[in-house]
């Protein structure tokens, strides 16, 4: 049996030889045009592959059931901005703690802080960039405008880094970065409003 979105398909396993070859077959259907697959159930259990095409090794002989349950592109980028959204307010906090451990002296956990905030930024970077390209959103100028400013900052903070100027760091983060991950929230609001408009288009 294979189940599709909650509703039996009329594919049979039979027909197939592995678990790769229904699934391959299942995206070919054109109800999964526009759709994501998030989950996908093997007798009941959640499957997922540890190694490229491992799917392929699963004998169809040993499979009765085939779960797959999918959600919309536009679902899907909805669900990606309500991260992003996460993301940009734990920056905040990080960027506002490490900013006072580099003020109380207490280097090497400011450092260790601060790498991990730069490393998130650069993928909340990359995510929203990634986001804009995969759902063709319209070009948004603040988006633009904000990553311009990071990228900026963040040459300017590798260079203060460099010279171990902690409270200057510290002033960065609090006075200059804090308020540019603020209007980044806006630019993720921006996000979701286009895309629940390319949703309803």
């Amino acid at each position: 049996m294979i189940i599709i979105d909650g509703q039996e398909s009329s594919l049979q396993l039979r027909q197939f030889a592995n678990l790769e070859q229904v699934l391959t077959r299942v995206m070919e259907d054109g109800r999964m045009q526009d759709r994501i697959v998030t989950d996908v159930f093997v007798n009941g259990e959640a499957f997922s592959e540890i190694y490229p095409h491992q799917a392929e090794d699963v004998d169809i002989s040993f499979v009765n059931k085939v779960e797959v349950v999918s959600v919309s592109v536009a679902e899907m980028g909805m669900s990606i901005t309500r991260e992003l959204y996460k993301v940009v307010s734990l920056m905040q906090k990080a960027a506002h703690r490490t900013a006072e451990l580099f003020r109380m002296a207490d280097d090497s956990v400011a450092l260790e802080m601060y790498a991990d905030l730069m490393d998130v930024c650069r993928d909340f970077l990359n995510m929203v960039g990634v986001l804009r390209a995969e759902f063709s959103l319209q070009a948004l100028p603040a988006f633009e405008h904000s990553v311009e400013n990071l990228s900026a900052l963040f040459s300017e903070m590798i260079e203060i880094q460099e010279n171990e100027d902690w409270i200057l760091l510290a002033d960065l983060l609090e006075y200059e970065f804090l308020p540019l991950v603020e209007k980044t929230k806006g630019v993720v609001a921006q996000l979701r409003e286009s895309l629940k408009a390319a949703a309803h288009a």
